[in-house]
Formats: C-alpha cells, sequence, structure tokens
C-alpha cells in the first residue's frame, strides 16, 4: 500500500514549493488582482452566452412548391381619394386578381392626416328611388328590381343593381366607363359627386393579399381595372380628371409573418409627386426564410431587398399608367435561422480556457516583471545603471 502512495506521489505534475522560498512583490500583487478581475469579467460573458440562445444560419436551396405567399401592406395615399383607388394583383403563371376588395380596409384622411372614416373596400349601397328597371320603366310597388347593364349582360336574367356592378359588368367586357351620369345607377348613387365631396382627402389602405408563390406584381392605381386585347389598363374616363397624385407613404409592408429580427426595407419610405402624372415602381427581391425557435416552434415567411424607380409622363409616347406598382421575385436560395443553446461541455471547455489562458498570461508578466526589476536592481548595485 506504501509503495503504491508513493508512486502516485511520483506522479504528481504540480509538485509543491515550502511557504519559505516565496518572494512575494507588489508587481505581482497588482497583476493577481487585475487577472482576477478580468477572469470574473470573461467568466460572466461566457455564462451569459451559455444561458442564452445563439441563432445558427444555413442557405439552403429552396425546393418548395405549390405555396401561397402572403403580403401585408399598409400604404397612406394623402392626395388620392379612397373612392378612385384599387388594388390589382397578378403573377406570371396567368393567374390576376383584378380590384382586389377581400380582406383590405380603407380609411378617408383628410388634408391633415386625420381618419374621417374606415370602410371595407365598396363605393356605397344604392339609395332605390324609383330606380330605373332593366325593361325602361321606372320601378313600382310589388315589383322587384332588375337593373340594366347597358349592353354588358352576360345572360337575359343579368341584372346590374347598383353603380358598382354596372362597372364590374363594363370590366369584365373590357370596357370603360366613358360617362358615369348616363348610367342611372350611378346617377342615383351621385357617383360623380362622391368623387368631388371627396377631392382634397386622402387614403389609407391597408390588409394582406394571398397570391401564389411566383413572380409577380400588384400595384395602387386610380380606377377599375380591365382587360382589352391582352392588354392591363385601368378606367380613369370615368372619374374625369386629367392628372391625379400617387404621393404615398409606405407604413409597413411585408412578406409573410413576424419572425424575431426580420428587418423590412421599405417600412417608412414616403414618395411625393412633382409632375402631372407619375408611376413609380419598386422592384423586389423575396427571399424565403425558416426561423426556428429554442421551443422547435418554426415560422415560414420571407425577407426582402429593394430597389425603386420612377417614370413620369414623356412628350411623345402613351402617357404614364398613374399608380405605385410592386414587382416581386422569389430567390432560389432559402435562409434558416435556428435558435440553439450551447452545450454544457462547450460552456466548460471555453471557462478552463479563460482561466488558464488568464493565469498563464499573467505568469508570464508576472515573470518579466519580476525578473526585470532583479537585473535594473543589482546593475544599480554595482553602480552600471545610467
Amino acid at each position: 500500500m506504501d509503495g503504491l502512495i508513493s508512486k502516485l506521489r511520483n506522479l504528481d505534475a504540480y509538485p509543491k514549493v515550502n511557504e519559505d522560498f516565496y518572494s512575494r512583490t507588489l508587481s505581482g500583487g497588482l497583476i493577481t488582482l487585475v487577472s482576477s478581475v478580468l477572469m470574473i469579467l470573461l467568466f460572466v460573458s461566457e455564462l451569459r452566452l451559455y444561458l442564452h440562445a445563439v441563432t445558427e444560419t444555413k442557405l439552403v436551396v429552396d425546393t418548395s412548391r405549390g405555396e401561397h405567399l402572403r403580403i401585408n401592406f399598409d400604404v397612406t395615399f394623402p392626395a388620392l381619394p379612397c373612392s378612385i383607388l384599387s388594388v390589382d394583383a397578378m403573377d406570371i403563371s396567368g393567374e390576376q386578381h383584378l380590384d382586389v376588395k377581400h380582406d383590405i380596409i380603407k380609411r378617408r384622411l383628410d388634408s391633415r392626416g386625420n381618419i374621417i372614416e374606415a370602410r371595407a373596400d365598396a363605393i356605397g349601397a344604392p339609395k332605390i328611388e324609383k330606380p330605373l328597371q332593366k325593361h325602361g320603366g321606372r320601378l313600382e310597388h310589388n315589383e322587384t328590381y332588375c337593373g340594366s347593364c347597358y349592353g354588358a349582360e352576360t345572360a337575359d336574367d343579368h341584372c346590374c343593381n347598383s353603380c358598382e356592378e354596372v362597372r364590374e359588368a363594363y370590366r369584365k367586357k373590357g370596357w370603360g366607363l366613358s360617362n358615369p351620369d348616363e348610367i342611372d345607377q350611378c346617377k342615383r348613387e351621385g357617383f360623380l359627386q362622391r368623387i368631388k365631396d371627396e377631392e382634397g382627402e386622402g387614403c389609407n389602405i391597408y390588409g394582406f393579399l394571398e397570391v401564389n408563390k411566383v413572380a409577380g406584381n400588384f400595384h395602387f392605381a386610380p380606377g377599375k381595372s380591365f382587360q382589352q386585347a391582352n392588354v392591363h389598363m385601368h378606367d380613369l374616363l370615368a372619374f374625369q380628371k386629367d392628372s391625379f397624385n400617387i404621393s404615398h407613404k409606405i407604413n409597413r409592408l411585408s412578406f409573410g409573418d413576424y419572425f424575431p429580427g426580420v428587418v423590412n426595407p421599405l417600412d417608412g419610405v414616403q414618395w411625393t409627386q412633382t409632375t402631372s402624372t407619375a408611376m413609380y415602381q419598386y422592384f423586389i427581391k423575396v427571399v424565403p426564410t425558416v426561423y426556428t425557435d429554442i421551443r422547435g416552434h418554426t415560422i415560414q415567411s420571407n425577407q426582402f431587398s429593394a430597389t425603386e424607380h420612377y417614370k413620369g409622363a414623356e412628350v411623345g409616347l402613351l402617357q404614364t399608367l398613374p399608380g405605385v406598382f410592386f414587382f416581386y421575385d422569389l430567390s432560389p436560395i432559402k435562409v434558416t435561422f435556428a435558435e440553439e443553446h450551447i452545450s454544457f461541455l462547450h460552456f466548460l471547455t471555453n471557462v478552463c480556457a479563460i482561466v488558464g489562458g488568464v493565469f498563464t498570461v499573467s505568469g508570464i508578466l508576472d515573470s518579466f516583471i519580476y525578473h526585470g526589476q532583479r537585473a535594473i536592481k543589482k546593475k544599480m548595485e554595482l553602480g552600471k545603471f545610467n
């Protein structure tokens, strides 16, 4: 037993020095104090890193198919009334959503930006005061109202009972509504009068669009849109105006759900129109993103970058369609963010590295100062130190 203990004692890699041989110095005490404080600070920093999750980023090829893209928007037009503002969306697959109204709210604004009224997108309800029937007579008692579509009927029993229904029928036919006062429904509802009453007002429009996950565009423009000879057009004649001010501020624009750390570069962007007619375009590159938090909850979302382009009216060319256009394309690369905790072994390794590294460096520094002082003192005693 004594032999085994003796062999273990011989394996001691840390031989002890008798305290009688210690030489304690002021510089050694200062170095010990500074190194101790430094070790504590580094330990606390490492502990905080261990207790908090870190985010690991990876780039992978996006192999998803058949998904949809949600576009959230909140845009303010300080000089464009809500009654003439419409939203369209279309993509390269040929799918079109013209004059979108669902999931969209419009808020009328006065010249100071205060809210006058908030409502779902529409012009208003018809006023039934002996309206003109489809057969030409006026509506009588105990008679069902069926208004004329003024040549845009799709069937014999097709009725247009409001100005909005007439405009929609014209849109589907690819026709423009040049004079709303010639339409009984629009005249009774005061379509042009409503537009005149809203002159000088602005509009805050917000909501979301669900579109195919392919390249496409959505835009805000005055007038009801329609297709004519495979060309996308807006009916501006009905408003009897020569110019439209599309000055705007993007309060919020995002593609998908929010996730921690996301930055939407167009939030708060504002543009003021200085010409009579203008088209403002945003070209957006959407990057699919997956965020997984520390609990394993996954958020499928997107990030994006954007560039801007202004297009004004030019002499000799076709008049520019006034509006704010957002052209988006999707990146084939997907970014994944995953929150992870540092393992305890990694934490322990770093702590040991901190303690050992500081201890070693401080020992080298102390030894350098101690031997330097001794050398200087010896030279001074011999009178060789100038």
